[in-house]
């Protein structure tokens, strides 16, 4: 068997290697986590040992918080000097859209990954969003927050419009500043726009459609596996694109101020008998 492994280049102790999934505990608070995220995303691990004690009863170790919310890609927002530079390839792009008056779909596309909870583990959704209309373009889920997950998620809403936009908003996250990612948008004569450090109100849109995503849909009915997960998110952004009206958009849906109806075209006939 050593031989073998040897000349495979494979370890030998990686065969006797078993998976083991996340305890029970870290998937409970987690989840935890992520709801106290959506209430309040300033609030470091000094606070939320605090807020976790008061309010659940938890005693809970800062860096066992620390490792959690790395591993669910949440940081919390606060001031800070840049202190680390992008390696080559990782290019960080201006943010395009300050005093930019968006009046048309397609003006601008904007995507961004949310970590969701589930009973036994977690996946990642990325989402591309139009942000005139807020109508939700293309989605992808997976159980890993890497750069291919974003490109399905882009690769559907292009698909689905058979458009690009003019330009494409998202943060500074690892995904959207890999070279595939900006490679792809470049080819497309894209131009890229990207959050300031910490600035989540720079992609405010999609940031108010993770809220209504958890609390109307992931946290009420708990998907079990990812394939129900799908389903569910599915389901959602269906009736959010073609049934929930918005008030900012004049009591529209986001499908019919993204792709108006056509107009209905007037019978000669019947205008010749009402005139009549």
């Amino acid at each position: 068997m050593g031989t073998q492994c040897q000349r495979l280049g494979v370890a030998r102790s990686t065969l006797d290697d078993v998976p083991v999934g996340e305890c029970e505990d870290d998937a409970k608070l987690k989840r935890l986590l992520d709801e106290i995220y959506l209430r309040d995303p300033c609030l470091g691990t000094q606070r939320l040992a605090s807020v976790l004690k008061r309010d659940h009863g938890l005693e809970i170790n800062r860096k066992r918080l620390q490792r959690l919310r790395r591993a669910m890609g949440v940081e919390a927002i606060y001031c800070k000097p840049r202190t680390s530079i992008p390696d080559k390839g990782h290019r960080i792009y201006p943010y395009l859209l300050r005093d930019l008056s968006i009046t048309k779909p397609d003006q601008v596309w904007c995507a961004d990954i949310t970590y969701v909870p589930m009973p036994c583990g977690h996946a990642y959704l990325c989402a591309v969003m139009d942000w005139h209309t807020r109508c939700v373009l293309g989605w992808a889920v997976s159980n890993t927050m890497d750069t291919t997950l974003c490109l399905q998620a882009l690769h559907k809403a292009q698909a689905r419009t058979g458009r690009v936009p003019e330009i494409f908003n998202t943060d500074q996250g690892g995904q959207f500043t890999s070279e595939e990612w900006t490679t792809q948008l470049t080819n497309w004569g894209v131009k890229i726009s990207m959050d300031g450090r910490g600035r989540w109100m720079d992609n405010v849109f999609i940031e108010w459609l993770w809220r209504s995503l958890k609390y109307e849909e992931i946290y009420l009915r708990e998907h079990a596996t990812v394939r129900e997960l799908e389903q569910g998110v599915e389901r959602w952004m269906r009736q959010y694109n073609t049934w929930r009206p918005h008030a900012a958009l004049g009591n529209q849906t986001p499908q019919q101020l993204y792709r108006p109806a056509a107009p209905v075209k007037a019978d000669k006939n019947l205008e010749s008998k009402q005139a009549a």
